[in-house]
């Protein structure tokens, strides 16, 4: 297969690019359908030319329908894109990359999916199902699910099927709560995957940045260390990765607290953490739930993440991560390639 691969690249590259071109421009329709030309157009920074050719010839296959509230992949489009998602991925030599990452980063395993985050925001979507095929495959009877928030986390369990194979599973928020949409909190995520998994869940309703006289006071209440003592217990840990500067903001960070992460060359955040270029933890945002000792006994992680503009990000909070598993995208695999090699190059 690989070799036939390599013999099409070489002798016929405009056939690729052109089967990749239809294939991102198929996808881009199922994830946002109903969906107008001129939007596509600009979601995937391509021609309205371009596009219309393109929508011409996939209508004519019957793989797409055009109507009024715009265009819709037919059932047929749905199988022709499941049924392309792994010659893509061969095509496009990410098994390659995602071995080379692997290596470099000393994780236990490594996922990229097709497509760049940066040009079409619907890659997100993908990265959730890819996480959540992993998810699902590694997940067991009786095991402790703990999960952070964020969109991306939501993607995640958006697309986790329901598992009636699975037995006692308890699925919990891995810190306390951030943000003010309900739907992309810890909590009402850890419901949600409990439901898909027949299985139970426990809620941490303690918010961000309290003092460390209240968490310590909060914490001796026994509903409270109860769920605590089931999060250090977790068994596989579900995360997204954040900017440091983002994440300072969205968690309310004070100037002063904001100032002295950057001091200490913050890059990265994941769980409460944040990160330097050297993957040390210089920070933590005080809250209840996982702690650094807890992470390291967890036997499977699994970080969710894309966009170039998360690179630093990814590579502080997941190098040397023997029990780790980053699932990112095609543009922040082929950034982080760039970075990999200028490091071993100063080296």
């Amino acid at each position: 297969m690989q070799e036939i691969l390599k013999l099409q690249k070489k002798i016929v590259p405009e056939l690729v690019e052109l089967l990749e071109k239809r294939y991102s421009i198929l996808r881009a329709i199922y994830y946002n359908q109903p969906i107008g030309r001129r939007i596509l157009a600009n979601m995937l920074s391509l021609g309205e030319r371009i596009v219309r050719t393109e929508i011409n010839f996939l209508k004519s296959q019957g793989l797409i329908e055009i109507n009024t509230p715009g265009m819709t992949v037919t059932k047929d489009g749905e199988e022709i894109l499941e049924s392309l998602k792994d010659f893509i991925h061969e095509i496009k030599g990410l098994s390659d990359v995602e071995e080379f990452i692997k290596k470099s980063l000393g994780t236990k395993k490594v996922i990229v999916v097709p497509g760049d985050m940066d040009i079409d925001n619907s890659i997100i979507k993908e990265l959730g199902k890819a996480a959540a095929n992993y998810a699902k495959s590694i997940i067991k009877s009786g095991n402790i699910i703990a999960i952070t928030g964020g969109s991306t986390i939501k993607e995640v369990i958006d697309n986790f099927p329901k598992m009636n194979n699975i037995h006692n599973a308890m699925v919990v928020p891995a810190r306390g709560g951030m943000g003010k949409k309900v739907e992309t909190q810890a909590n009402t995520l850890a419901a949600r995957l409990a439901e898909k998994l027949n299985g139970s869940y426990k809620m941490l309703h303690v918010p961000e940045n309290l003092s460390e006289e209240i968490l310590e006071t909060i914490i001796q209440e026994k509903e409270i260390k109860d769920v605590i003592d089931t999060i250090h217990k977790a068994d596989v840990l579900v995360y997204g990765i954040g900017r440091a500067d983002k994440m300072a903001i969205k968690r309310g960070l004070s100037q002063e607290q904001f100032d002295r992460l950057t001091s200490l060359g913050a890059v990265g955040e994941a769980f409460g953490f944040y990160f330097d270029k050297q993957a040390k933890v210089i920070s933590v945002n005080q809250t209840l739930g996982i702690n650094i000792n807890d992470v390291n006994k967890i036997s499977t992680h699994i970080a969710v993440a894309g966009g170039k503009n998360k690179v630093e990000a990814i590579l502080a909070t997941e190098l040397n991560k023997s029990n780790g598993v980053l699932i990112t995208d095609e543009g922040a695999a082929m950034k982080i390639i760039e970075y990999l090699n200028g490091f071993n190059t100063q080296e």
